[in-house]
Formats: structure tokens, C-alpha cells, sequence
């Protein structure tokens, strides 16, 4: 039993093509990006400063080419913005987000500091269509040790919940590729990783912290994804089975940690970024909501292991569409279940 054509069927669905909804963003991505060289040199002198020098880099998923269409619409794009000023120019980093988003604002019904980032969203007929993400940064160029920082914190941010964080966003991206020696294996990891977003956004609420974020998902595929193939030779990729494999290392990656505050040991997946600032990806997650994620995730390993023992095609399919959602795609019964094999029948010129 084969399933891989559904797999495949299903990633062509579920990814964000870079010719076509990606087209879409990057002409919003320029938008924006054109109305800060125009506006951000006058509203820095507004407040009697110079504007620093400043440079775009693309970022996110829309770089590493493992974006996802949303289920709910509202796709979105990390775009960096590196001013040439030093940390120490501005020891608040809050204060850039600000001149951003005064050179952004009116551009759009809601534009945003958020805690990472500055915010553009899209609207149609009240619905979100479109977000972009800015992230604001100190070019290392501009700093003593060389590092980039990211600029953290809300237009109101007490001083402990505004400062500027260590980011590597290009070095986290080379990080992932350079894990799979092979473009086939990378084209397998990228495929895996949109399997797994998609199965966030399918099994978690759109709204709040209890889902998994997609940069988590994505450095789990990292640490243990397994390039499988049904034929190493010709390298036919086997999606199935590498699933099973990174599922299965996931779920026995959790471990029982103390809690301080509930005062038990509690389990918990603890999963470093693999570059600066290595913060735990799933930090965020309750104890509660971590729990819900190990129940998910045996979930999807059961489905994955039922998928792995039929013999009829469209049952495998059934069982992960269950996990996967409706785009998964079933074929039909008709000519694609295991008949009964055909009797050999010996004749005398190959007895």
C-alpha cells in the first residue's frame, strides 16, 4: 500500500505557492516597504532626529518556503527591517516600533505594535485577508559584539517587558537547511512541516496561546525528521513513514518537570531554538495546554500507525484525514483496495 500521490496531492493543496498567494503578499510586502522609505525620514524629523540608514530582508516562512495556506484566510509575511543604529542609540526599542508605526499608520484600518513586531493587517468586508509582520531590528553592524537585535515590546510596555533580544533569523534558516544534505530531503522536511501546520491549525482554536506555534513544529521536523524512502535508489519519498518516525521521537522527547509554582511535577516538551536567543518554543504553553498537545499528538501517531497497516488506500486516507482535515484527499474504492493476488500457475517453460 501507497499512499504517497495523496500526500503529495495534499501539499500541493495546503501550500502557499510562491507564484500565486505569495504574489499576492509580496505586492503588499512593497507596498509597505515603499511607504517607509517615504515616510520614515520624515517622521524621525518630526521628532528631530536623524533616520537612520535602513535595510529589508524577508523572513519567516515566506523565506524558508514552508508556508501554509490558512484555513481562515488572513495569510501572512515576516518581513525584517534593520536599522544601522546601535542598541546603545536607542536603549529604548520600543521608541523605533513607534516611528514605524506613525510612518505606517492610516495606511491600513489597523496597524499594530505588537510585542515582536509591528503589525499591517488587511481587511475585506470586516474579515482579516492579509497580515504583515514587521520585525524591527539593531543591524549588528552597528553593534559592539556584531549580533543583531530584535526589538521587543508593546507601545506601553512596563521597562522589564521592553528590550532588545538577540535574533538570528538568516542563521536560523541556513541552520535548517544545512541539516538535510540532500534538495530531496529538503523538499521532504519542507513538505513535513506544512503536514504539521496544517494539522495545528485543523486540531487547535485559531485565537489565544493554547496551540503550538509553527516555529516550534517546524524545529521539531529539524531534530527529527528522518528522510525515509520506499525505494533509496530512486528516491521515492515515503511521507508516511517519516511522519510515524518524528511523531513517535516527539512524544518520547516529553519528561516529567518540577513546577514551582504548582508545586508537582508535570511533563512537558521542552524544545531550544537552535540559535540565539535558544528560548524554549513551547515556553508559552500551560501545563494544561501542554497536556492537550501530548494527547494530540498520540492522536495523530495512531492514525499514522493505522495508515501504516491497511491494505485499502482510501482506509489509510480516512484515518488521516481525521487528524489532517478534509483536504486530505480520499481516493475512490473502485480499483484502488488489494485484491486477492492472481494464482501463479507453473508452466512448463519456467518449471
Amino acid at each position: 500500500m501507497n499512499i504517497q500521490q495523496q500526500f503529495e496531492a495534499f501539499h500541493e493543496t495546503i501550500k502557499l505557492g510562491r507564484f500565486e498567494e505569495n504574489q499576492i503578499l509580496r505586492e503588499k510586502r512593497d507596498i509597505i516597504k515603499d511607504k517607509l522609505e517615504l515616510e520614515l525620514p520624515k517622521i524621525f524629523e518630526r521628532y528631530g532626529e536623524k533616520c537612520p540608514a535602513f535595510s529589508f530582508r524577508d523572513q519567516g516562512s515566506y523565506e524558508m518556503g514552508t508556508g501554509t495556506k490558512p484555513l481562515y484566510g488572513d495569510y501572512d509575511i515576516d518581513q525584517g527591517l534593520y536599522f544601522m543604529a546601535s542598541t546603545a542609540d536607542y536603549p529604548n526599542p520600543v521608541i523605533l516600533k513607534k516611528r514605524v508605526h506613525k510612518a505606517l499608520d492610516g495606511h491600513t484600518q489597523q496597524v499594530r505594535i505588537r510585542q515582536s513586531c509591528v503589525t499591517v493587517f488587511y481587511q475585506q468586508a470586516g474579515e482579516p485577508i492579509y497580515h504583515v509582520d514587521i520585525a524591527v531590528y539593531s543591524d549588528g553592524e552597528m553593534n559592539a559584539d556584531s549580533v543583531d537585535r530584535l526589538a521587543k515590546g508593546k507601545e506601553y510596555s512596563t521597562e522589564e517587558y521592553r528590550f532588545w533580544e538577540v535574533s538570528n533569523p538568516q542563521g536560523l534558516r541556513d541552520t535548517l537547511l544545512a541539516g538535510f544534505e540532500r534538495e530531496i530531503d529538503r523538499d521532504q522536511f519542507r513538505r513535513i512541516v506544512r503536514y504539521l501546520k496544517r494539522w495545528k491549525d485543523e486540531n487547535f482554536l485559531k485565537d489565544g496561546n493554547a496551540a503550538p506555534r509553527g516555529i516550534g513544529l517546524t524545529i521539531l521536523a529539524y531534530d527529527h525528521l528522518q528522510p525515509s524512502y520506499t525505494n533509496d535508489l530512486d528516491c521515492d519519498a515515503n511521507d508516511l513513514e517519516a511522519l510515524r518516525i518524528l511523531v513517535r521521537a516527539t512524544l518520547n522527547r516529553f519528561s516529567y518537570i518540577w513546577d514551582d509554582v504548582e508545586q508537582k511535577s508535570v511533563r512537558r516538551l521542552v524544545v531550544p531554538l537552535p540559535v540565539e536567543p535558544r528560548n524554549d518554543l513551547f515556553g508559552r504553553l500551560t501545563n494544561c495546554h501542554m497536556e492537550d498537545f501530548e494527547q494530540k499528538l498520540k492522536e495523530v501517531q495512531e492514525a499514522l500507525d493505522a495508515a501504516a497497516i491497511e491494505v485499502d488506500p482510501a482506509e489509510a486516507c480516512k484515518h488521516l484525514q481525521r487528524v489532517f482535515g478534509a483536504d486530505f484527499p480520499v481516493p475512490l474504492k473502485e480499483g484502488t483496495a488489494k485484491r486477492h493476488a492472481p494464482a501463479i500457475i507453473s508452466s512448463s517453460s519456467s518449471a
